[in-house]
């Protein structure tokens, strides 16, 4: 068992080498970890530092990004803003999953009365646009990252819901669960030995690019002003700050915006060839 578990890892990293796209994506997200994780001591300055003899300088040998209309290093704000993006990707992402992945197997395997509540809720919550949705949710409990948590949790885990429905129904009409209801097995038990553990390809992958989307709309959120809390560095709320320099510094805004760009697009790459991984029927 272990050996396959093995050789499938080996399988799937040997394929996403063979993406250049992917491979690069995946060197991005790395550099990008390791840039969040060690932000404390590569960051050449502080972040919350205020130099008002520094204002709004270009990139140079001192600022390698440039410094903002407070005088604050660039660079060093857009490695503290990963530790934001990232976390509010994964947390996000992985709450919506949980939240997902109970009202989708709920559904999909008991049916009936509880699978059209689930679909009611599911469609409900699908029915209003996701952005607008968490910005009314910040609005109303304030900003600040643990309801950017829970206000991209809450619109996010009707998509994973509706996919893991969708498998769960497949899955249990297989012949492997059929013989699991056939000794006796409970429930419970063909849902957690049988269905979740085949549901977990298919989770990585929409989990690989849900989370590019869920930084993208943190980001969104702190250009309004609903996200991160200032001073801390945010990208959206960088490029916020920025907007009014545009023509004059346009490099306060463009070096944020590349970190996002970056980011999002390599999650979807490696999603996308994830994707290719686990499922290579897929178009």
């Amino acid at each position: 068992m272990e050996t396959q578990r093995t050789e499938k890892n080996a399988s799937i990293l040997k394929s996403v080498q063979k993406n250049r796209a992917a491979y690069l994506s995946f060197w991005v997200l790395v550099l990008l970890v390791l840039s969040a994780v060690f932000a404390g001591i590569a960051a050449p300055y502080d972040p919350l530092t205020i130099n008002l003899d520094a204002v709004n300088e270009p990139p140079s040998l001192d600022h390698v990004f440039g410094t903002d209309g407070l005088g604050r290093d660039i660079l060093s704000r857009v490695m503290y803003g990963s530790r934001v993006s990232l976390s509010v990707g994964f947390v996000s992402t992985i709450s919506a999953l949980l939240i997902g992945l109970f009202f989708g197997v709920a559904g999909g395997y008991f049916g009936g009365k509880i699978d059209r509540l689930v679909l009611a809720v599911i469609d409900i919550t699908l029915a209003f646009p996701s952005l607008l949705l968490a910005i009314g949710i910040t609005a109303v409990f304030k900003g600040g990252l643990m309801t950017v948590y829970a206000a991209l949790s809450l619109v996010g885990w009707a998509a994973f819901a509706r996919i893991i429905r969708g498998a769960v129904l497949s899955l249990k009409e297989r012949e492997f669960v059929e013989a699991a209801h056939g000794v006796g097995a409970s429930a419970a038990r063909i849902i957690v030995t049988h269905l979740v553990p085949n549901i977990v390809p298919l989770a990585i992958v929409v989990m690989t690019m849900k989370i590019g989307g869920f930084i993208m709309s943190e980001a969104s959120l702190s250009f309004l002003g609903l996200g991160i809390e200032p001073p801390y560095p945010s990208w959206g709320s960088m490029i916020s700050d920025g907007v009014e320099y545009i023509r004059s510094c346009p490099w306060i805004t463009i070096f944020p915006g590349l970190a996002l760009f970056a980011t999002v697009l390599s999650f979807n790459m490696l999603g996308d060839a994830l994707r290719d991984v686990f499922d290579p029927k897929s178009d």
